[in-house]
């Protein structure tokens, strides 16, 4: 499993845009599987999972993406999943680390250090 998180600056919806085109356009076999949005007290969150097939594993990978937005502050965690093709152990995780590394360059845009 591959993770990212960070506190971003910007837009939200325009990072959120952001997200997406990266992802969807990152691969050729990339797609949007879900979606959800909340609005609360002032607060969004987006919810994104994504999905490719992994040339390297030759399986299929997915990508959670949270955007959440409250109190003027926005955090995104990011989790990359599947990829192995092992019962018990994770063999190989270079479709899970390359899926993430197509999302975390645009993030590094609105990344707060």
């Amino acid at each position: 499993m591959a993770k990212y998180e960070s506190r971003l600056a910007g837009d939200f919806d325009k990072i959120l845009d952001d997200i997406n085109t990266a992802v969807t356009t990152g691969s050729a076999s990339a797609s949007l599987e879900e979606s959800s949005n909340f609005i609360a007290d002032g607060g969004r969150c987006a919810v994104r999972v994504y999905e490719r097939y992994s040339w390297s594993g030759g399986n299929r990978v997915s990508l959670n993406v949270t955007l959440f937005e409250a109190s003027s502050q926005t955090f995104v965690t990011a989790i990359a999943s599947g990829g192995s093709q092992a019962m018990f152990f994770k063999v190989n995780t270079f479709g899970e680390e390359s899926f993430l590394k197509t999302l975390v360059s645009v993030l590094e845009r609105y990344s707060i250090k």
